[in-house]
């Protein structure tokens, strides 16, 4: 809530590493569904909580209702955040890369931004946020 502003606030750029969350962000409910590779880590650990399991769940109903690919949206989702230069990737396969190149030039809707939004609501803006 705070680095953000304060980088922006003295003129200075935010570089997210893991902004797919170590594969949730990735479409990892529909792989695992299809039969393809189960979440690791970090992305296993917060499926074993329901109400993120469920947060995902609308998150990946949601691109797919707009034909996007969840990993390609986040990373373009993140390329629309003020004070955001570019996100780290670590992609696995030429294939991870070329998605995320892609994702790039993706334009996501205002609906898809403001569903999005509804998703994940973030804790507000700070300081306000910060009070209890």
């Amino acid at each position: 809530m705070e680095v953000i502003p304060a980088a922006q606030d003295y003129g200075l750029g935010v570089i997210p590493w893991s902004p797919l969350h170590g594969g949730l962000l990735g479409g990892v409910l529909k792989k695992q569904a299809e039969g393809g590779r189960r979440a690791s880590g970090r992305a296993a650990d917060s499926l074993n909580d329901p109400a993120v399991r469920t947060q995902i769940q609308a998150y990946e109903d949601l691109l797919d209702k707009h034909g996007l690919e969840p990993g390609e949206a986040a990373l373009a989702w993140l390329l629309t955040r003020p004070g955001v230069t570019g996100p780290i990737v670590g992609p696995r396969t030429a294939g991870q890369l070329e998605s995320a190149l892609r994702a790039v030039e993706l334009e996501l809707s205002e609906e898809v931004l403001a569903g999005l939004d509804e998703i994940f609501p973030g804790p507000g803006p700070s300081p306000e946020a910060f009070a209890w």
